[in-house]
């Protein structure tokens, strides 16, 4: 039996914060610790209240002075973009056929695909992000590489292989029953096998037909416990393509909820320029929009509106989308996604920020047992975040006097290197990967 004492000031939210100062919707322990027993959170208090409960045997971290939370989440990315992050000068269109099809053409090598996924979870885990929902490449090669790293690892990760069967480049078009047929043993290989979930993943109504459409559908209706993943108006000139593909939809959603895509276990990426009816679709069927900010700023594809969707009872989570996005860190996202937000007069506050990377998205998931909190039974995905990493930060920290102010410090000028430590199910992983590397460039000097 394996037990651990986490020790920090611990954060966890138990509700969405209503406001600032809306101390009910959260805990917050300034000498804590969470107690950890065989990758479970068995409970978190006072240090000095669990160090009586716990055994004898327990290993202690001190993580003092720094503050203890849930593992961060990331509702959407795309891991064979992982080399074409800062790809210059295009909106969408433009962009996927200019660096990202190019790119994806790589992912048929087996090889390749496994070099890009181990990087893709070390980035991931570097920047305080333990849960992810990827989309891989058209190639099954690419699925069994995503999930196999994140396996390794013992991440809970989402994702599925992008099905393609028009206006893309020939080597990366199946056809409508040959993405049926891969998708389908993939979820028999993947779904549900440890911490590993699949998503349908029709890339989006652009690149499949109506018949990739209807094998969706089928896929949708013969696994109903799988995610679905793809793409919801993000670009004006995508959506014109879109619906001039579907005249008979009302709009772009609807082609979705045409084929039965969308449920409370569907995230549509984006979601920026929809209507009213649309935005209530969303709501009334469950499905989520995500918010991507760094990749909406970084491919000038237009803002957020989630007083809107709070208005219509439409669910959003928050991402960082790689490789459009342009950082794997959660805490840059939401310093974008608060000034998207403020440029339409929204307020987002740092209490509201690190709910929606922690517990907020695991809702989204409908994974909140699991993940995204340190209730007692949930996985013990921790993330440990020092506030004065930097010394900028440092010297900013020296006049806060509050939580919130710290939160907001660390939204504002965070990054990877405010990540101390990430534990996966209780283990450590930033130190564990630190001692690989150094390992590494010791035997390389000794060559």
């Amino acid at each position: 039996m394996s037990e651990l004492l986490i020790r920090g000031r611990v954060l966890t939210f138990v509700s969405e914060p209503q406001g600032i100062d809306d101390a009910a919707s959260y805990r917050y322990i300034e000498d804590g610790a969470v107690f950890v027993r065989n990758g479970k959170v068995v409970e978190i208090g006072s240090y000095g209240d669990i160090r009586k409960r716990a055994g004898a045997n327990a290993d202690v971290a001190d993580h003092r002075p720094n503050l203890v939370l849930p593992g961060l989440i990331d509702t959407h990315l795309h891991f064979p973009q992982t080399q074409a992050i800062a790809s210059y000068g295009a909106q969408l269109l433009e962009w996927l056929n200019t660096y990202i099809f190019v790119e994806e053409q790589k992912f048929a090598g087996a090889a390749h695909a496994a070099e890009v996924a181990d990087r893709f979870m070390d980035e991931l885990l570097s920047n305080g992000t333990t849960t992810a929902v990827a989309y891989c490449s058209v190639h099954p090669e690419s699925v069994d590489a995503y999930f196999a790293a994140a396996e390794a690892r013992g991440m809970c990760v989402i994702g599925g292989k992008v099905m393609m069967d028009r206006n893309a480049p020939e080597a990366l078009r199946d056809t409508p029953q040959r993405g049926y047929d891969e998708t389908k043993r993939l979820i028999e290989k993947w779904h549900g096998r440890g911490r590993s979930h699949y998503a349908i993943s029709p890339r989006f109504a652009i690149t499949s037909t109506p018949e990739q459409m209807e094998m969706s559908q089928a896929l949708v209706a013969e696994h109903p416990s799988c995610y679905v993943q793809t793409h919801l108006s993000e670009n004006r000139d995508e959506i014109a393509f879109a619906t001039s593909l579907y005249p008979e939809a009302k709009d772009y959603t609807d082609i979705y909820a045409r084929y039965g895509l969308l449920n409370d276990r569907t995230l549509l990426g984006h979601c920026i320029h929809m209507s009213e009816r649309e935005i209530s679709v969303l709501a009334e069927t469950g499905a989520v929009g995500v918010f991507c900010p760094t990749s909406n700023l970084f491919l000038g594809s237009g803002l957020f509106n989630a007083a809107e969707f709070d208005r219509l009872g439409a669910r959003w989570s928050v991402a960082t989308d790689v490789g459009a996005g342009t950082s794997f860190s959660m805490l840059e996202t939401m310093d974008e996604a608060y000034k998207v937000l403020h440029l339409q007069g929204q307020r987002l506050t740092p209490f509201n920020s690190f709910y929606r990377m922690t517990r907020g998205n695991a809702l989204a998931l409908g994974l909140e047992k699991q993940i995204g909190s340190l209730q007692a039974g949930a996985d013990a995905d921790i993330v440990v975040l020092d506030s004065s990493a930097k010394s900028a930060m440092e010297f900013r920290m020296r006049t806060a006097t509050s939580l919130a102010e710290e939160l907001f410090i660390l939204q504002t000028m965070g990054d990877d290197r405010c990540v101390r430590e990430v534990y996966v199910a209780g283990k450590a992983m930033k130190t564990k990967r630190k001692s690989a590397d150094t390992i590494a460039r010791e035997q390389l000097q000794l060559a």
